[in-house]
């Protein structure tokens, strides 16, 4: 039996099933957003922003607390502070040691947490960690993130770990994962051999720079040159992803004032020396910023030689005020 609608206006009834379903769609929505990773593949030997995203609270109430735990692997991790919340660490030894920058890492951080926040359920945020994925792992493999989510009212364990075979997309409270890819150059950061087409002559290690402000336009790059051949050589320039230009500049102390000066000339390399350029010193200008560089990450480009023409070459950037690669190593390795 049909019943009739009477005095019913069409538009609202319209507006309220419309209404009604888009309820019922935010609600499902919400149901399948679970707690993940911004990136969810790295490649293996480089630097890794993990970004956890936390979509919701628990049952509409506000989320409080987050813990991390970081899976073998993963490591030189540095959270990054969140105003209003208490960041805390826990670390432990690895189940084995892995080449880090200039030596080798036994231990670390393991635990990651915030506390003391509120995040109301209407809202997203993320929570950020620098960390490197240590080259000794193998592409294709997939590490997990466990997390707990602590609120007002309750807590989610996103700790549910997929069964070999078995759909991920199954389990109810999965946790983050991040699948391993091989990496496309071998960005070696501990020593980085760059090599030029041919027989180069020129042998680069540990390059680096800082992690730049969101305004900022120039950067400075910093390099181990050793010229193993039997000639004199240049360093005359190169170029980097994310700048204009790249020149070849000096720094000194004229009574009192530092001065900059670009090196047109280029820096001359002598045959069996080792020329490092550092803070304070001899330095790589980057110049025309077209976005911050971002800590923990890498760049890559090419370093310009008079002979030896262009060199491929992978800088690591270092935390803001960092004095190079080994005070990060030692920033990672004690505490």
């Amino acid at each position: 039996m049909v019943r009739k609608m009477k005095n019913q206006n069409p538009e609202k009834f319209i507006g309220v099933l419309t209404a009604v379903g888009l309820t019922l769609f935010a609600g499902a929505t919400l149901a399948r957003a679970h707690a993940g990773l911004e990136q969810r593949q790295a490649p293996i030997g480089k630097g890794y922003k993990v970004v956890l995203k936390i979509p919701h609270g628990c049952e509409g109430s506000a989320t409080t607390a987050v813990h991390v735990s970081i899976p073998e692997g993963v490591i030189g991790v540095k959270p990054m502070p969140k105003p209003g919340w208490q960041l805390s660490v826990e670390r432990g030894a690895y189940a084995r040691s892995y080449e880090f920058y200039h030596g080798e890492l036994k231990e670390g951080v393991r635990h990651v947490a915030w506390n003391g926040g509120n995040l109301p359920d209407a809202f997203y945020d993320e929570f950020v960690m620098s960390s490197f994925v240590a080259r000794e792992l193998e592409p294709g493999q997939t590490l997990y993130f466990p997390v707990t989510q602590s609120c007002e009212k309750g807590q989610i364990a996103w700790d549910q770990i997929p069964q070999q075979g078995k759909d991920p997309h199954a389990l109810e409270r999965p946790a983050p994962g991040l699948m391993l890819v091989a990496a496309e150059h071998s960005g070696d950061h501990k020593h980085h051999h760059g090599k030029a087409s041919g027989a180069s002559t020129i042998e680069i290690e540990k390059p680096w720079t800082r992690a730049t402000p969101a305004a900022a336009t120039v950067a400075a790059g910093y390099v181990t040159l050793k010229n193993v051949g039997k000639e004199a050589d240049k360093l005359i320039g190169g170029s980097v992803e994310g700048a204009a230009s790249v020149e070849v500049h000096t720094m000194s102390n004229d009574n009192g004032v530092m001065k900059m000066r670009h090196l047109e000339a280029g820096l001359e390399l002598p045959p069996g020396e080792t020329v490092t350029l550092k803070p304070g010193g001899l330095h790589l200008m980057m110049m025309g910023l077209n976005a911050p560089f971002q800590e923990g990450g890498t760049l890559k480009g090419k370093l310009k030689f008079e002979k030896a023409g262009d060199v491929d070459v992978e800088f690591a950037v270092q935390p803001i005020g960092s004095s190079g690669p080994e005070d990060s190593h030692d920033h990672h390795s004690h505490h």
